[in-house]
């Protein structure tokens, strides 16, 4: 995938318009390696297409030029922690080229730093229509001089009535596994990968992706309520609740709501929850 040109800088005192845009390019081999990295450890897929998180992969290198502009001045900025993530596509990713809009719609001083909700869009450049709508939610660590704007918005969580039994299956990722993601996705941050860095931010050791463990329950989804179609997941969405190291059992519990139009789930470690308020909406079959 194309990076990027880095963002403009930003003001502190603009989170309610649109921050930075640009241009990327998507290839078949771009899609290829980062669904075969979500689904570590799983056979291969029954249906071939986009995984349904890769349009947050897409989205993430101008995300990250937005917070770095916007923290550029920040003496105390330590890092980011990915909070929150909501994805609604409106259709599959394919080879080709994509416009990417982000903008930060609400910032809120906490104890630990500046909390953000970011949206993101993804468009076609040959039609105009969107493609994906995004939602982040992040905090950065230590940053202090954002102003506070806008209203940090309410996380979604469909469905309301359960549909059948809840599964529960166990998956564990290894240090190879954390690697291979990260080159596929392209977040090569060194906490997932340098043991030193990872310990120096306050971790035991290396920490998988956030993303890698709701790329890899969109997965599951996908083969068991989904008919391994993974075009069929047109939403997902869950908070990141705690960090998890390779070599940890996860446990990933999926429930079906309104007649399987909505799947919920969780992940959870032996130290307790992972993931957590996670769901994907599914369309029926043949639309």
């Amino acid at each position: 995938m194309t990076a990027p040109a880095p963002a403009a800088p930003l003001t502190p005192a603009a989170p309610a318009a649109p921050l930075t845009r640009t241009r990327l390019h998507i290839g078949a081999a771009d899609l290829a390696a980062y669904r075969t990295a979500a689904r570590a450890h799983l056979p291969a897929p029954p249906r071939d297409g986009a995984s349904p998180a890769h349009p947050f992969v897409a989205a993430h290198a101008l995300a990250q030029h937005t917070v770095t502009a916007l923290t550029a001045a920040e003496s105390a900025f330590t890092g980011v922690i990915h909070l929150a993530q909501e994805i609604h596509t409106h259709t599959p990713l394919v080879p080709g080229d994509l416009d990417a809009a982000v903008e930060i719609t609400a910032a809120r001083r906490e104890a630990r730093g500046i909390r953000l909700a970011l949206t993101t869009r993804l468009t076609d450049p040959a039609t105009g229509t969107p493609v994906a709508d995004l939602a982040t939610a992040a905090l950065l660590l230590g940053a202090t001089t954002t102003e506070p704007a806008g209203t940090l918005p309410t996380a979604a969580h469909p469905g309301t009535t359960p549909h059948g039994e809840s599964h529960t299956t166990t998956h564990t990722l290894t240090t190879a596994d954390t690697h291979a993601y990260a080159h596929a996705s392209g977040d090569l941050n060194p906490i997932h990968l340098d043991p030193d860095a990872a310990r120096a931010a306050g971790f035991p050791a290396p920490i998988a992706h956030g993303m890698h463990l709701l790329a890899l329950a969109a997965e599951h989804i996908t083969d068991h309520h989904a008919g391994g179609d993974p075009a069929r997941l047109t939403a997902l969405g869950a908070r990141f609740a705690a960090p998890t190291t390779p070599g940890t059992q996860l446990r990933l519990t999926l429930q079906p709501y309104d007649g399987g139009t909505v799947v919920r789930f969780t992940i959870a470690t032996d130290a307790g929850t992972a993931v957590k308020a996670g769901w994907a909406r599914i369309a029926p079959a043949g639309e």
